[in-house]
């Protein structure tokens, strides 16, 4: 592996990321106490009137972007339509001949009334507080790599489009449309969810499904008409029992009921139960095999007398298989971290996020190049602060790299996996 070529104009740029590390961390500790948790929409509003001040700084054009409407399943069973917040799409030189896709989210898993409001530092380098890893501390990076880049020469020949959402934490249903169409017009994509503390990156991600399975049975007195009730709770227990049943019948795929609703009183035949559960693959097959199974255990519980099933739900997000030209683009990261003196690991994983949808249309992408940081989705949420201004390098190298051709090999010698804007007549 060898490392990159830095100009000066690049070195000089380098040395501002440096400066700006003090900048970067008062930054996080201001976004982190505006909480944004994925239900709250009016923290979303506020936390989306912050970035887009911010990235306005880029002097691109800014547009909201509806996001797509979703359904989810009330406690009680019920399906019901919502709506998402918008996604902030940023833009910049879209007609260049190498375009650059960058996504982040706006949303934490810290609901609007959760005690977890403020930022404590638990030692000179470790700050804790909610998001400042997952990831406003991400979104931070994002902005100074950006600035870093737009400061030298090689940004003309690149355009970018940075799209931040407002419901990754709940599987970007929203936005996946609009990830799937930034994915059509890019050629490589960044992605801004943490590294692990010690910085090794995801690889390969499983996909994720997400579902509901609603029992509809029959009430009854359960003293003085048990036998003419239909028990939901039960049947319910029995559908439970078969989807844990599928773990181990395939190497990759894991079921995991989490969540069940159901009945009323003790001495009321149950009607109706629900079951939420979660399914983790690795590969397109193995999702196939999950959905064929799930549909044959539905059409079994239909087929007994008095009962009802029905499932919601699906695969947002598709498992994330690395291409030849995903490969190239981790290659490229290596030398990226190689030329800052920075060891680059990879490892797959079982966890999932956008990196998943651009994957999945085509798009190679490495997807935690945000902030060093751990125990996220937790009280004990913390950032390395060291990381801003390493991971901001490393960022603003992938951008000059990609500028300067380094990727153009490897995503024109994969035509028929790649997306339009990486084929090599749509470069011309």
């Amino acid at each position: 592996m060898t490392s990159l070529s830095v100009t000066p104009a690049m070195q000089d740029a380098l040395a501002w990321l440096d400066d700006q590390s003090a900048t970067m961390v008062a930054m996080v500790e201001r976004w982190a106490h505006q909480p944004s948790g994925s239900w709250y929409d009016d923290g979303l509003a506020a936390m989306g009137a912050i970035v887009r001040d911010a990235f306005a700084e880029l002097g691109g054009t800014y547009e909201a972007v509806e996001a797509a409407p979703g359904q989810t399943v009330t406690d009680a069973g019920e399906a019901v339509a919502i709506r998402y917040g918008p996604i902030h799409r940023f833009t910049q030189r879209t007609h260049a001949p190498r375009r650059v896709l960058l996504t982040g989210h706006l949303d934490t898993v810290y609901p609007e009334h959760s005690p977890f409001t403020r930022c404590r530092w638990l030692d000179d380098t470790t700050l804790n507080g909610p998001g400042v890893a997952d990831m406003k501390g991400g979104l931070i990076v994002m902005l100074h790599a950006l600035k870093a880049f737009e400061h030298t020469p090689l940004a003309q020949g690149v355009g970018w489009e940075v799209l931040v959402s407002s419901d990754e934490e709940i599987g970007s249903i929203g936005s996946g449309p609009a990830l799937d169409a930034g994915a059509g017009r890019a050629h490589i994509g960044l992605t801004y969810e943490p590294a692990l503390a010690d910085g090794t990156l995801a690889g390969a991600r499983k996909g994720s499904g997400n579902f509901t399975l609603v029992v509809d049975g029959r009430s009854a007195h359960a003293g003085r008409e048990f036998e003419a009730g239909r028990n939901a709770v039960w049947q319910l227990a029995r559908a439970i029992d078969a989807l844990y049943a599928l773990n181990g019948q395939r190497p990759g795929v894991t079921v995991n009921p989490a969540v069940i609703h159901g009945g009323s009183a003790n001495n009321v035949v149950p009607a109706r139960a629900l079951c939420r559960f979660n399914i983790r693959v690795r590969d397109a097959d193995e999702q196939a095999w999950a959905e064929a199974e799930l549909a044959r255990l539905v059409d079994r519980l239909n087929g007994e007398d008095g009962f009802r099933a029905t499932l919601h739900g699906g695969f947002y997000r598709p498992p994330k298989v690395l291409s030849p030209a995903n490969r190239a683009l981790f290659d490229l990261v290596g030398r990226c971290g190689e030329t800052l003196g920075v060891p680059i690991a990879v490892r797959d994983t079982g966890g999932c996020c956008e990196g998943n949808n651009l994957a999945a249309a085509g798009l190679p992408n490495v997807d935690t190049l945000g902030v060093r940081g751990g125990h996220i989705h937790s009280h004990d949420e913390f950032v390395l602060v060291d990381s801003f201004a390493e991971r901001a390098k490393l960022s603003f190298l992938i951008l000059c790299a990609f500028a300067q051709g380094e990727m153009d090999a490897a995503l024109a010698a994969t035509p028929d996996t790649a997306p339009a804007a990486t084929k090599p007549e749509a470069r011309r």
